[in-house]
């Protein structure tokens, strides 16, 4: 089954994402239980984790090479919201 690609993905605060997708929907996404696995513990650094992007396709969102969440992930688990995105029309 295919899942809606990612579109854009912004930080709210130091654990949550904003994710917009394809399909004109919109999640928030709490990444702070990925702050226990040493992988995801750059994400604690408030900087690091505003610098989250779009992986090229949306498959996922990404902070390098290293360090990214499935558009599955995302979509599977994120809370949908009934709010545009701010900043956009």
């Amino acid at each position: 089954m295919d899942f809606p690609k990612v579109i854009s993905v912004q930080a709210l605060d130091e654990k949550t994402l904003l994710v917009e997708f394809n399909n004109k929907e919109i999640k928030e996404y709490d990444v702070s239980p990925f702050f226990s696995k040493p992988m995801f513990a750059p994400l604690k650094n408030p900087l690091f984790f505003k610098s989250v992007r779009v992986e090229p396709g949306g498959y996922a969102v990404a902070w390098n090479d290293e360090m990214d969440i499935s558009e599955y992930e995302l979509w599977k688990n994120g809370r949908p919201m009934q709010s545009t995105i701010p900043g956009k029309v």
